[in-house]
C-alpha cells in the first residue's frame, strides 16, 4: 500500500462522561491518538465537522494546529457541508442574495484556511456559521 496516497478523514475525539474533561483535553487526546497510530508517511489528516457548528469545528482545528507537539502531517479540513450550508442558506435561491452568499462562502474558506495554519483569530461566525450541523440519522 502506498501510504503517501492515503487521506485520513476523522472527527475530533470526544471525551465521554463527566470527568471534568475540557475541549482542550479533547484536542490533546486527538493529536495523541494520531501520533500513536497514524504513520508519518501519511501526508495529511482532514477533519470532518462531526455535527459541530461550523465555527466550533474551525476553532478546534485552529487549536490543534497551535498545539506545540510534533505533527508530521498537515491537519486540515474536509468541511464540504460546513462550507456549503451557510452559503446555500444565505443565497436562498434568490438572485439578489448571490453577492452575500459569495461573501459568506469566502468568509468560511478564509476562516478554515487560517485555522489550518493555526492563525485563526475569529470573526468567521457570521450568519449561519454558529448553527450546529448535526442531523439526526445523518450518515457521516
Amino acid at each position: 500500500m502506498e501510504l503517501a496516497g492515503i487521506k485520513v478523514d476523522k472527527g475530533i475525539v470526544e471525551l465521554a462522561g463527566t470527568n471534568g474533561g475540557t475541549r482542550g483535553d479533547s484536542r490533546v487526546h486527538t493529536k495523541t491518538a494520531f501520533r500513536r497510530t497514524v504513520p508519518p508517511a501519511i501526508p495529511g489528516i482532514k477533519f470532518l465537522t462531526g455535527g459541530q457548528s461550523k465555527e466550533e469545528a474551525t476553532v478546534n482545528l485552529d487549536a490543534m494546529n497551535k498545539l506545540e507537539v510534533l505533527k508530521p502531517w498537515t491537519l486540515a479540513f474536509s468541511f464540504g457541508r460546513a462550507l456549503q450550508q451557510s452559503t446555500l442558506k444565505t443565497w436562498g435561491g434568490k438572485k439578489e442574495n448571490v453577492a452575500k452568499a459569495q461573501e459568506a462562502f469566502l468568509a468560511r474558506c478564509k476562516a478554515n484556511s487560517e485555522a489550518t495554519l493555526g492563525k485563526y483569530t475569529g470573526g468567521g461566525a457570521r450568519g449561519f456559521a454558529s448553527e450546529s450541523l448535526y442531523v439526526k440519522g445523518y450518515k457521516y
